[in-house]
């Protein structure tokens, strides 16, 4: 099976120069594809230096999902892995994905938190792992081993990690890839979207990844009022788009804003935030909602297809401002 891997990154060269490093050590046969946004840390100049990288894709927008889509759209392998800049893959990683990939239609694995550098890199992506774990933690999931899996509105949704994932390639174009709406939340999306088209997802303890966790940086585990309100909103967005107004979406996207709600009281009390970092986290929260909700429904109405995908690869060829093509150069 011949592999593509795409690593979306934003001004991460030191841990995006590690990741590469794993990838050239465990997975030397696989064709590499680095979406990078408009870093400002030389991390252009980095990966045009190496040999190892087949592709460098460059793109103005600054959201996890455009990476994804600009690398899975150059991608030319049967099956198609993702893995964050920030994450490293171990000897056993590739063999799982293949072995995934023969039973189901996607296949995951663990990611291993391992500590942090004293130095950050700048401006990244929204962490959308850190949103990810919030929210399962939310559903009272604290399952260790194996993937998370809820039921809602009757759909049995098998979620992924959206850093180290890997899809057949046809899987991959029946989703139209990621949701570009989504500027966090579009791992858990896609997960809703493929089972709503009863799509499999696998998982391999062995396609475990390493990864470097972020530092906190304030009360609320260094999450901005910005971050909170487009975890609301891809909350809202995802659940309205993907099953449409019923009582038990309502209810869920309700449950997690009061207990994220309380727990910021709690902070507040025990002198941990502020009343006016709580107010304002508070008012950002409320307008993702509403926002989410109302963009969710239109979605909805765009594309009433089973990718539920208004937003998808199809819908534009100008990700790219551009192209280092090391296949081309081969060829000739």
């Amino acid at each position: 099976m011949d592999l593509s891997v795409v690593v979306p990154t934003l001004n991460g060269r030191d841990r995006l120069a590690a990741c590469l490093d794993a990838l050239a050590a465990h997975a030397p046969e696989a064709e590499v594809i680095v979406a990078n946004g408009p870093s400002a840390d030389g991390t252009t100049g980095m990966v045009r230096d190496r040999e190892d990288v087949d592709v460098l894709v460059e793109i103005s927008d600054r959201t996890v999902n455009v990476a994804r889509n600009a690398g899975i759209e150059v991608a030319t392998g049967e099956a198609v892995a993702l893995v964050d800049y920030d994450n490293r893959i171990g000897a056993g990683w590739l063999d799982a994905v293949r072995a995934g990939l023969d039973d189901a239609d996607a296949v995951t694995g663990p990611v291993t938190p391992i500590e942090p550098k004293e130095e950050r890199d700048g401006e990244a992506f929204i962490d959308e792992e850190r949103t990810e774990s919030d929210e399962k933690r939310r559903d009272g999931d604290d399952e260790e081993d194996g993937p998370e899996r809820r039921a809602i509105a009757g759909t049995e949704v098998t979620y992924f990690e959206g850093g180290n994932v890997a899809f057949r390639r046809e899987t991959l174009r029946d989703l139209d890839g990621f949701d570009e709406y989504l500027h966090t939340g579009g791992a858990r999306d896609a997960a809703h979207r493929l089972a709503q088209m009863g799509r499999t997802v696998a998982w391999r303890e062995g396609m475990a990844v390493a990864k470097e966790l972020p530092s906190p940086t304030a009360a609320d585990g260094g999450r901005s009022a910005r971050e909170w309100g487009w975890k609301y909103r891809a909350l809202a967005y995802r659940l309205l788009k993907n099953y449409g107004v019923r009582p038990s979406v309502v209810a869920r996207a309700g449950t997690h804003a009061a207990t994220d709600a309380f727990g910021a009281a709690g902070d507040v009390l025990h002198g941990e935030s502020t009343p006016s970092r709580w107010v304002s986290t508070g008012r950002d929260v409320i307008l993702g909602l509403a926002g989410g909700s109302s963009d969710g429904l239109v979605a909805r109405s765009r594309d009433r297809s089973p990718a539920r995908n208004p937003n998808g690869i199809s819908e534009r060829a100008d990700r790219a401002v551009a192209k280092y093509d090391r296949r081309s150069e081969a060829e000739e």
